[in-house]
């Protein structure tokens, strides 16, 4: 019996095996397809662009005003504008350069075939007073990026000087990085220029110039606020935030504003709740 029950987990797990080489065949298939590589490549970068920026920043299937579609460009502010990203890769003569026998073939025709989707990339998506100065090709493949980037260093150093950045899944992300932290950068200012206005009319509205007005915050976000008042006081913040300002208020709570102010003890009045 036991002998039997050890028998089928064999043969269970020889059927698994099955499934998986099947499986991985049938990928091999669908990557073997110029069509059914490009999807794959398309739903690869969708992936990598949804996880890293809010949905205003991109968009897939852009078409440009020559009648080009990019699969996929990136809105960024001025004077970047708008940078495509193309996401299909010239696989064939990569996979032949490995193959055996008569189906060998030299390092030329793989990278005459990169050579030639750089150009394309560059005529099609770079195009002057409607994109970026740049564009971007996205290999889904980290073996045929390290490929390129290690052995062909002359398609690299021609990619650069067609403005063309080549990029795999891990080196698209540290690109999305930089993107999201310019993205990031302007909606600040934006931020910090609705404070100063609102700060201005707060100020107007009480008869005051903001050189007389008092800000109190305590973190990184309300430093535009302090800085614009006429005393900025940290209360209970952070040493990055205080070391940024002239006031700081470190034990106790607001009433050592009225003290800041030149109320004497006496001159406080208690807040009677109802």
């Amino acid at each position: 019996t036991s002998v039997m029950t050890r028998l089928a987990t064999i043969d269970e797990a020889q059927k698994k095996i099955e499934t998986l080489t099947g499986s991985v065949v049938g990928l091999q298939e669908i990557l073997g397809d110029k069509r059914s590589r490009g999807a794959f490549g398309e739903v690869q970068l969708e992936a990598i662009v949804r996880n890293a920026l809010p949905e205003s920043a991109f968009e897939f299937q852009y078409t440009l005003a020559r009648g080009v579609r990019a699969d996929c460009v990136l809105k960024l502010p001025p004077p970047t504008g708008l940078i495509a990203l193309d996401s299909k890769f010239p696989l064939e003569n990569y996979e032949r350069m490995f193959a055996e026998g008569a189906e060998r073939l030299t390092p030329a025709a793989f990278k005459a075939d990169v050579k030639k989707h750089i150009d394309d990339i560059a005529n099609k998506y770079i195009i002057a007073g409607e994109t970026s100065d740049g564009a971007v090709m996205f290999v889904p493949a980290e073996a045929v990026f390290a490929e390129i980037h290690a052995r062909h260093r002359d398609l690299v150093e021609y990619a650069q000087l067609k403005r063309v950045w080549i990029t795999s899944p891990t080196t698209l992300m540290a690109v999305l990085t930089t993107a999201q932290s310019v993205l990031r950068s302007v909606e600040t200012r934006k931020q910090i220029h609705i404070i100063k206005d609102e700060l201005h009319k707060l100020a107007g509205e009480r008869g005051i110039g903001v050189a007389d007005a008092i800000a109190v915050g305590d973190g990184a976000n309300d430093l535009p606020m302090l800085k614009a008042a006429g005393l900025g006081v940290a209360f209970r913040a952070k040493p990055a935030v205080a070391a940024e300002v002239p006031a700081r208020i470190n034990h106790g709570d607001l009433t050592a504003l009225l003290y800041l102010q030149g109320y004497a003890r006496d001159e406080f009045v208690e807040r009677k709740d109802p």
